[in-house]
């Protein structure tokens, strides 16, 4: 556990001495310096790397290279953390990364490709705890169901081909992952929190998108045509199922004290709040000056309610 402390503070305020504050300072000293020398060794290894794909550019080059920088992080995790910690997270990283780019480009983007990206990235999470690779295998599943984001001439794009698919798939696997938690020990529980909370996103963005289009079913995922006569489950199923869902799960938070659900469904609430209002009323003078007293009680009241609880769990 890391925890932030002023020092000079402290030894101001006299709740430590002279002697105490010189032993916390050296030790800070020391982690400077080694997260230096892993910082340049580490820009180091990715110049290498760069050089040697400008060298060699082949995707299978990449893959090779990539494997190897995922083996050797994992590597000095699981030996030397404690002084090679950093840079055996920022090989592992780039190894991941430039592997699984490998993977989706020799593969076409297929379902296939990204289920290996999500694999390789699952047992990097785990053998390194780093919640950053649950995170990237969790978001590599819902590629393999048409979720996608994407950026174009100044606009941004989220794309959920198959609304009711990812609602039940990442439903299933948010709920799974953190019973899931409860059984493992501390060491592993923060990755499966974070499976869980990845798929919360995900099952919200499924309601919005259903919210907003609807879902035909049977909508290949190559298939980027639109037409409302193939809705099979209309807009407003979606729009009714998120909103019972939102307050279902808000009130199951806020018993079990779970303040990161609470704040993170609060939100989503509003933002679905927020589309069914312009959706419908249309953006006037009127709606936006009514819906930005709205915006600011509900952060207001987001406010209050995490000063209140400040014991609750995240």
């Amino acid at each position: 556990m890391k925890v932030t402390i002023d020092i000079d503070k402290l030894l101001a305020e006299g709740r430590i001495d002279q002697d105490e504050y010189n032993r916390i300072k050296s030790f800070a000293s020391e982690a400077t310096g080694s997260l230096a020398f892993n910082i340049l060794i580490s820009f180091g290894v990715i110049a290498a790397i760069l050089g040697a794909m400008a060298l060699l550019p082949s995707f299978w080059t990449a893959l090779a290279l990539g494997l190897a920088l995922s083996a050797g992080g994992i590597y000095v995790q699981t030996h030397y953390a404690q002084q090679w910690g950093v840079l055996g997270i920022i090989l592992l990283l780039v190894g991941t990364l430039l592997a699984s780019g490998s993977i989706l480009a020799l593969t076409a983007g297929s379902v296939g490709g990204f289920l290996l990206v999500m694999v390789l990235c699952a047992i990097g999470g785990i053998l390194t705890k780093r919640t950053l690779l649950m995170i990237i295998a969790t978001l590599a599943l819902s590629a393999t169901v048409g979720a996608m984001a994407m950026y174009g001439s100044a606009s941004y794009f989220l794309i959920i081909r198959q609304p009711l698919m990812t609602v039940l798939l990442f439903s299933a696997l948010g709920w799974g992952a953190y019973f899931l938690a409860h059984r493992l020990s501390v060491d592993y529980a923060h990755l499966a929190i974070a499976v869980s909370r990845t798929s919360l996103f995900l099952v919200n963005f499924g309601f919005w998108v259903g919210s907003l289009w609807g879902d035909s079913l049977w909508r290949q995922p190559d298939s980027w045509s639109f037409d409302s006569s193939n809705i099979i489950i209309p807009d407003w199923f979606f729009a009714l199922a998120w909103a019972i869902t939102l307050i279902g799960t808000a009130i199951w938070a806020a018993r079990q004290n779970r303040r990161w659900a609470v704040n993170a469904l609060s939100v989503f609430g509003a933002i679905h709040f927020y589309t069914q209002y312009f959706e419908t009323l249309g953006a006037s003078p009127t709606t936006l000056l009514i819906a930005g007293i709205l915006a600011l009680s509900i952060a207001v009241a987001l406010s209050r309610y995490n000063q209140t609880n400040p014991k609750l769990k995240n």
